[in-house]
């Protein structure tokens, strides 16, 4: 719920005013956060001490140009979105102030870079007979349930429904259920992927004889966190890490990297008198 807040009595507030006001008045602390890079930098840029009254359209236009004209459409809409609401907010109530220009147009998302096979050339592909039974079963599966390989990989036998043609997979950002106390193993929510005649004729073939597996209950995306934890923990720099994990910001690397309590406890053990560490 907005927060209530008290709008300045002189109609003549500045911009460093109005942005502070408008983000004030949202409440919740997420939204302020994704609104403040928008709405803070383009303050900035317009100069904070000046009346918004005094500002023009097209330098609400040109700001964003400058601040996010070469980003990605998602970003340019996303901080196009938070200037607008901010410098309508104000208008609502009564103030002078510019609009965001008709030529500052909201940006088309463009479509997926993937390209879309024919179904003829998928069945080619999974026909051919140097493909291994393995490979055949993951493609045709990803195809026919449209899953991610993620999704897929993750799924043990023993939740495999072969009548009903389906069984159940975490999804991208499953989030976890609510543990009971004592409860060991944590479970995510589930989604329901479903195959067709394709993927039931070979999966029988690449199954035979085997009743459960090979699944552990990690997360596949696990290895990844505990190849960086383990790096991190024989002392590789960030910059290795960001190189060797091919993330192009540091704090994306930062939350990768546990280091475990071992490695914690080794780490203390260096602040030890000489002659007592361990």
């Amino acid at each position: 719920m907005p927060t209530v807040v008290q709008l300045p009595t002189d109609k003549a507030l500045t911009v460093r005013t109005a942005a502070d006001v408008f983000l004030d008045s949202l409440g919740n602390p997420n939204t302020v956060r994704n609104y403040w890079i928008g709405i803070g930098k383009t303050a900035e840029r317009l100069g904070e001490g000046r009346p918004l009254a005094s500002v023009a359209d097209d330098e609400i236009g040109e700001a964003l140009e400058l601040l996010w004209g070469t980003s990605a459409a998602n970003t340019w809409n996303s901080r196009r979105a938070a200037v607008l609401s901010w410098l309508g907010w104000w208008r609502e109530r009564g103030y002078d102030g510019p609009a965001v220009p008709a030529w500052a147009k909201r940006l088309a998302v463009p479509d997926s870079e993937t390209p879309a096979h024919s179904r003829m050339a998928i069945d080619r592909l999974i026909a051919r007979r140097e493909v291994h039974l393995r490979e055949k079963t993951l493609w045709r599966m990803l195809y026919e349930t449209a899953g991610r390989s993620e999704e897929i990989l993750g799924v043990n036998i023993e939740d495999l429904d072969f009548a009903g043609r389906r069984c159940p997979v975490k999804a991208k950002g499953a989030k976890s259920k609510s543990r009971r106390r004592g409860q060991v193993r944590e479970d995510f929510v589930l989604e329901t992927v479903y195959w067709d005649a394709g993927t039931a004729r070979l999966l029988p073939r690449l199954l035979k004889g085997r009743t459960r597996g090979p699944g552990t209950g990690w997360d596949l995306h696990e290895y990844r966190h505990s190849s960086l934890s383990h790096l991190g923990e024989q002392g590789a720099s960030l910059l290795m890490l960001m190189a060797k994990s091919r993330h192009k910001k540091p704090e994306n690397v930062r939350r990768y990297f546990k280091p475990s309590p071992e490695a914690i406890a080794e780490l203390t053990a260096l602040l030890a008198p000489g002659g007592s560490r361990r």
